[in-house]
């Protein structure tokens, strides 16, 4: 940010304001067209402030949240009466697990323990921070414009359209109360993340085996897979938008409907599959389960950590200025964690780099999704075939070849899926240096060449590749429909 150009920015609007108390409701309409006319000199278009959304996705997080504890604790209550005291146990302890952590994620993110709040604080400790925090967002989103408030910060952004720049990046003014629902949106994704893979993900697996081992579906059992389901879901599709937003902050990035229906799509498939083939592989094989899902645990939880111990790196500063070198370690400890239950049961969308302030890897490495859809799908197929040969008696009465069969073409499709939000949807796809297509084109290419030509005579695929189309491919964009999550 220009200190001097802010500075004169002030400047000019105080002298308007003194020139033209008159006429004062119009101020913020007359700065922005002029400032849309005339950018400043350093090519910056600034508009006095950004417009406020609803807090839909800090709604739809609370309404998930307790449709889900308000569902589990009443199925806790009938396995109480029919005396089910494991399924039980393990019901309530996907309930509060979840839920504590998630009281903590929204205290933390907000800084409660330094201030004077004892009735949130109260709330908390109940269980019930979520709902407090959604009715502190509703209520300072409908308190937004009434009073005038000076602006905190500003955020730059460069809105691109049918892949063209429209002019330069435009600076927008962000007022307190914008500040506030984007702190409350920001909490809200990390605690639907949360919820969905530290809670939803294991109540469902719990459920669905419940399920198949008692022979019966309760209503209140499959309304809880239900939401669950869509908790899961849900959390995948933050997961995937975050990295999005993460990896393109320079720009506006929105996103077309078509590309939420293709990830949701991709995310449905994919999760469900993943639990479907855990589940029956534990009906057949329980104790050899628990193996597959400690090697998936620390795998994903080490990966990390190797990459960082090989390249000798530093960890990185000032991820919490009150945080000591332990503490930091601990937040990074508890982020891997979570990244390895998220890509236990389907593709996190991000890589790790724990020497990185975001501590996100920003490239889209298509070899890292290449090798992690290939292992799942093999390590599908594997526990899937074992189920069907070690499979009880239970099963007789089930076509169980079409099962499997069913299985491994809905994981297909959820691959498929993928390729094409990535190649047609994806918001920032004219942004990538090559895309699906090109990499299996060259992929075809270079198989064709190494047929024809000895090993060591092989071109590289990549240095024919023209300059001009890779500067297109850098500043093309689908068009701007819809504000992503």
């Amino acid at each position: 940010m220009n200190a001097a150009r802010i500075e004169s920015y002030k400047a000019h609007e105080k002298w308007k304001m003194e020139n033209n108390k008159s006429k004062d409701h119009d101020i913020t309409e007359v700065v922005a067209q002029q400032s849309a006319a005339n950018p400043s000199e350093n090519g910056i278009v600034v508009i006095n402030h950004s417009k406020s959304h609803p807090p839909f996705s800090v709604l739809w997080a609370t309404v998930l949240f307790c449709a889900e504890f308000i569902c589990a604790s009443v199925l806790s209550s009938t396995y109480r009466k029919s005396d089910d005291v494991v399924w039980m146990g393990l019901t309530i302890t996907f309930i509060l697990v979840p839920s504590v952590l998630t009281q903590l994620t929204l205290t933390f993110v907000h800084r409660d323990l330094g201030r004077d709040r004892p009735f949130v604080l109260f709330m908390h400790l109940l269980q019930m921070g979520p709902i407090i925090r959604c009715i502190e967002a509703l209520v300072v989103y409908c308190s937004t414009g009434k009073n005038e408030e000076p602006y905190v910060t500003i955020s730059r952004k460069v809105k691109l359209k049918h892949g063209r720049g429209l002019g330069p990046a435009f600076e927008c003014e962000i007022g307190h109360s914008e500040r506030k629902l984007a702190i409350h949106r920001n909490a809200f994704k990390r605690t639907a993340v949360i919820q969905a893979f530290l809670g939803s993900t294991p109540q469902l697996t719990l459920q669905l085996y419940t399920t198949i081992q008692e022979k019966y579906v309760l209503p209140t059992r499959l309304a809880l897979m239900i939401i669950s389901m869509i908790s899961i879901t849900y959390g995948a599709l933050v997961c995937s938008v975050l990295a999005i937003q993460i990896k393109y902050d320079d720009y506006k990035v929105r996103m077309k409907p078509t590309a939420y229906l293709c990830m949701i799509l991709w995310r449905g498939l994919e999760i469900a599959t993943r639990i479907t083939t855990l589940v029956l592989f534990s009906t057949a094989l329980r104790f050899w389960v628990v193996l597959v899902g400690l090697i998936n645990l620390f795998v994903f939880f080490f990966q990390p950590w190797v990459e960082f111990w090989v390249r000798k790196a530093s960890l990185p500063e000032n991820i919490e200025k009150n945080f000591s070198k332990l503490g930091t370690t601990v937040v990074l400890c508890m982020v891997t964690f979570l990244y390895a239950c998220i890509n236990i049961s389907c593709w996190s969308a991000v890589q790790l780099d724990l020497a990185d302030h975001d501590l996100v890897d920003k490239q889209l490495r298509w070899r890292s999704l290449a090798v992690y859809y290939t292992l799942r799908f093999m390590e599908n197929v594997t526990l899937i075939v074992l189920w069907y040969y070690f499979k009880s008696d239970f099963y007789e009465y089930i076509c169980t070849p079409l099962l499997v069969v069913q299985l491994i073409v809905c994981y297909s499709l959820a691959v498929i899926f993928m390729l094409i939000f990535h190649q047609f949807c994806h918001p920032c796809r004219r942004l990538f240096h090559y895309n699906v297509e090109d990499c299996l084109r060259c992929a075809c290419c270079w198989k064709k060449k190494q047929s024809q030509l000895p090993e060591d005579l092989a071109p590289d695929p990549l240095k024919h590749a023209s300059p001009d189309h890779l500067i297109d491919r850098e500043t093309d964009i689908v068009d701007d429909i819809m504000e992503a999550a």
